[in-house]
């Protein structure tokens, strides 16, 4: 199922901590870097909190812009976001300023956490996700249910953290303000625990007064059938390459990504590349890499369309040139129709020899874009 693109933001200091101990909490942002913030929340469709958050720091949570809400309200939006908090407890203060400041309001929880917070009063739509909370139902939940497709989250650390760690989180924002804490017991932006492999890369760094935002996007592939968001954008750019190939009325066009597990792109091609009226995507990928190379054993191949398992131009299907590479992953948009090859099952054959393959049909529009001209 679709998830909304998940946008993790948060400020810290340069010894890596969201807040001191003190009573009151502690401002790491510059005032530019608050109306930056102020823009992300106009920008997006849900904003997300912890219960924590709410309890430590009681916030409003509002797009503060007269001028930027009255361009929602241009845009056929509501003037605020949808506010959104999660809780396992559900217990809840029920008159923290979070329920009564902006627009609509949406508290995911357990089962038994529904109840304890509609015994409280607190005034917002409940959704219970089972005897336990769980990421991947609320995020399907916010996209099929509630329409949301940017989902800005601005904390706690726990959240954070566990986003990151399952894989959930498109972009980190973070800002770093130039002090220390230095207080153990001071709360931490990202704890301890298993996260993927490999670098994020850094999209944007930028001064804002004195302090400095950096935009990272996480990389490395997911394992297995679970699908991350980095799975998502090296898909999308195997379509972004499907759509660089010649036009030709008796081939699809495909583009293909081959990426190590630690997020290093390997290789990359397209359908008739390089003036080759005859090469497919995933072998003109594949071409480029030396057969030998140890990484290709944990890599995933991003392909917009399902490897084709029957060809009259070359000897070896484009599913069979994976097996032989030794890549046990493969992440498609889009399943071969009967256009060329009737009964064609990419899929079918690789899953049948343990390698594993996972349809994101999200993308499959923009797999079939660059084919609309095909019978």
């Amino acid at each position: 199922m679709p998830h909304p693109y998940v946008l993790l933001s948060a400020a810290v200091s340069l010894d890596g901590y969201l807040d001191d101990t003190g009573p009151d909490r502690l401002l790491l942002s510059s005032p530019a870097d608050f109306d930056r913030v102020d823009e992300v929340r106009a920008s997006v469709d849900a904003i997300l909190i912890g219960a924590g958050t709410i309890r430590a720091d009681n916030p409003r949570l509002l797009v503060n812009s007269e001028e930027r809400r009255a361009a929602r309200i241009a845009a056929g939006k509501p003037p605020y976001p949808l506010k959104v908090t999660v809780s396992g407890s559900g217990e809840l203060d029920p008159a923290a300023n979070f329920w009564h400041t902006g627009g609509e309001k949406l508290l995911y929880t357990t089962d038994e956490g529904a109840e304890r917070a509609g015994a409280l009063g607190v005034t917002a739509d409940i959704v219970p996700l089972g005897p336990e909370l769980d990421w991947h139902r609320l995020l399907e939940h916010l996209r099929e249910e509630r329409g949301v497709e940017r989902l800005m989250v601005e904390g706690g650390g726990r959240i954070h953290t566990q986003l990151l760690q399952q894989g959930l989180a498109d972009e980190v924002q973070l800002v770093l303000a130039p002090l220390f804490v230095g207080d153990p017991d001071a709360p931490r932006l990202f704890g301890p625990g298993g996260y993927q492999g490999g670098r994020l890369r850094l999209v944007e760094s930028r001064r804002i007064e004195d302090v400095v935002l950096m935009r990272y996007e996480p990389t490395a592939p997911g394992t297995g059938l679970a699908a991350t968001a980095a799975d998502h954008h090296w898909l999308a750019l195997a379509c972004e390459l499907a759509a660089q190939c010649p036009p030709s009325r008796t081939a699809f066009s495909v583009g293909a990504v081959v990426v190590a597990a630690d997020g290093t792109e390997l290789a990359r091609g397209h359908s008739r590349e390089g003036g080759d009226p005859i090469v497919h995507a995933e072998e003109a990928a594949l071409a480029k890499l030396d057969p030998a190379d140890p990484r290709l054993a944990t890599a995933t191949v991003y392909t917009s369309l399902e490897p084709c398992t029957h060809r009259a131009s070359r000897p070896a299907p484009c599913a069979r040139l994976i097996l032989d590479a030794g890549v046990r992953r493969v992440v498609t948009a889009w399943r071969e129709p009967d256009t060329f090859v009737e009964g064609a099952d990419g899929t079918g054959l690789l899953t049948a020899k343990g390698v594993d393959v996972v349809v994101l049909d999200e993308h499959a529009d923009r797999a079939k874009a660059p084919n609309r001209h095909l019978p």
